[in-house]
C-alpha cells in the first residue's frame, strides 16, 4: 500500500511499545495506514514475500529500538544482527536500499546504534535522525511523531475527526431544554421593573460621588498597565532560531536552538556540536511561565553521550533582544560516578 507507515521491531526487545504505538497511528491514520507484522500479515502468506511487499510501498519505516536490539541473541547464542536471514536486518535493509525514510524510535532510553555494532548494509542506520518515546511522556511525544508523519502519510477525512489520547478535559455546552417554554406570571413580569428602579436609584447615587469626590492630581503615567497591553513581538518572544554567542569547542556542547510557537508553549529543537558538525537532539514543548522555560533531553549522538547516558537541563530566560540558556549537564556511567556541571551562555536570534 502506498503512503504506509511500516513498524519494524523485534518481540524480545519492545512488543509492547511497538504494539501501543501501533494502536496510536491507527486511531490517527487508520488500520489501513499501517503495517505491522502481527497485525498486517494473513494467515498462510509467506512471511517474507509480505514484509517485501510491505516495505516497498511503505512511505516511512519506522524502527522501534529498545535496549536489546542490537544484542539479542537467538537460540544458539549468536547474535540475530549478525544472520543474513534475520527478519529485522532484512526489512531494515530493504527500507534503506529503497531511500525509504527510515526513523529510529528509541524506546526504554535506548541508544542510537553505533556503526560498527551493524552489519554493513544497514549501517546507515546509525546516521538516521531519530526520536525518543518514554513511558513518563508518552502522550506528548507520539503527539510530536504524529504530525511529523503527516507528509508521509495520506489520510481519509474518517480518521482525520478520530481523537488521539485527548488528555485536555472537553468542555461541553450546557444541556438545552426541550420543553415549552411555560407563561410567566404576573409576579415574574414584575420582577424586571424592580430591578430597573434599583439600578436607576444605585445609578444617581453613583454619578453623585463621582461628582463630588476631589481630584486626583496623580498622572496617567503612574497606571499600572494591563497584562493584555504587551508590547510588539513580546508574544512570541522565543520562536525563532537562535545561535550561541560564545565559543564552544567541546564537542556535545549546545550551538544552537530552533523554537517554534505563540507561547506561553513552545517547541524547542537544541543543536549540539556532533562528529557531524551539528546534531539535533529532539524536539520538546515547553511552557513560559515567570519569564522563563525549562525543558529536559537526551541527546546521543557522540561518543561520550552514546558510551555514557546524558541528560541536559535547559533553562530559557528571554531578555531583550537575547536569550540566556542556563545547560545543566548530567552524566551516569556504569563504570563510574555520576558527574554533572553547569554553564549559562547568551543566544542571538538569527531570523
Amino acid at each position: 500500500m502506498q503512503h504506509s507507515i511500516f513498524i519494524s521491531y523485534r518481540r524480545d526487545d519492545s512488543e509492547g511499545e511497538a504494539g501501543r504505538l501501533y494502536d496510536d497511528l491507527v486511531r490517527a491514520y487508520g488500520k489501513d495506514a499501517v503495517f505491522m507484522d502481527v497485525a498486517g500479515i494473513a494467515p498462510g502468506l509467506d512471511f517474507r514475500k509480505a514484509i517485501d511487499d510491505n516495505v516497498a510501498g511503505c512511505g516511512v519505516f519506522l524502527a522501534v529500538i529498545g535496549t536489546q536490539w542490537t544484542t539479542i541473541t537467538d537460540a544458539d547464542g549468536k547474535r540475530r544482527l549478525d544472520d543474513a536471514n534475520d527478519f529485522v536486518r532484512l526489512e531494515v535493509a530493504s527500507a534503506l536500499a529503497r531511500n525509504i525514510a527510515v526513523i529510529p524510535v528509541l524506546v526504554h532510553e535506548a541508544r542510537m546504534p553505533r556503526p560498527d555494532q551493524l552489519p554493513d548494509n544497514i549501517k546507515d542506520l546509525a546516521y538516521r535522525n531519530s526520536v525518543e518515546i518514554s513511558h513518563a511522556r508518552w502522550d506528548s511525544d507520539v503527539k510530536l511523531l504524529i504530525d511529523a508523519l503527516r507528509q508521509y502519510v495520506t489520510t481519509s477525512a474518517a480518521t482525520e475527526t478520530q481523537p488521539v489520547h485527548a488528555t485536555v478535559p472537553v468542555q461541553l455546552p450546557p444541556p438545552v431544554s426541550t420543553e415549552a417554554p411555560s407563561t410567566p406570571t404576573v409576579t415574574t413580569l414584575r420582577i424586571p421593573f424592580i430591578v430597573a428602579g434599583a439600578a436607576a436609584l444605585l445609578l444617581l447615587v453613583v454619578l453623585g460621588y463621582f461628582l463630588t469626590r476631589p481630584r486626583s492630581t496623580a498622572p496617567a503615567a503612574a497606571l499600572i498597565p494591563s497584562p493584555r497591553q504587551l508590547t510588539p513581538g513580546q508574544e512570541n518572544v522565543l520562536a525563532g532560531v537562535w545561535h550561541n554567542t560564545q565559543p564552544v569547542n567541546v564537542a556535545d556542547s549546545l550551538i544552537g536552538l530552533r523554537i517554534e510557537g505563540a507561547g506561553p508553549s513552545y517547541n524547542i529543537e537544541p543543536f549540539g556540536r556532533c562528529p557531524q558538525g551539528q546534531c539535533p537532539w529532539g524536539v520538546r514543548t515547553v511552557i513560559l511561565q515567570g519569564g522563563r522555560a525549562t525543558g529536559e533531553w537526551t541527546p546521543r549522538n557522540t561518543p561520550q553521550e552514546i558510551n555514557e547516558k546524558r541528560t541536559v537541563d535547559l533553562t530559557l530566560e528571554p531578555t531583550g533582544s537575547t536569550l540566556q540558556v542556563t545547560v545543566r549537564n548530567a552524566w551516569t556511567a556504569s563504570n563510574s560516578q555520576p558527574h554533572s556541571n553547569e554553564n549559562q551562555f547568551i543566544f542571538q536570534r538569527t531570523n
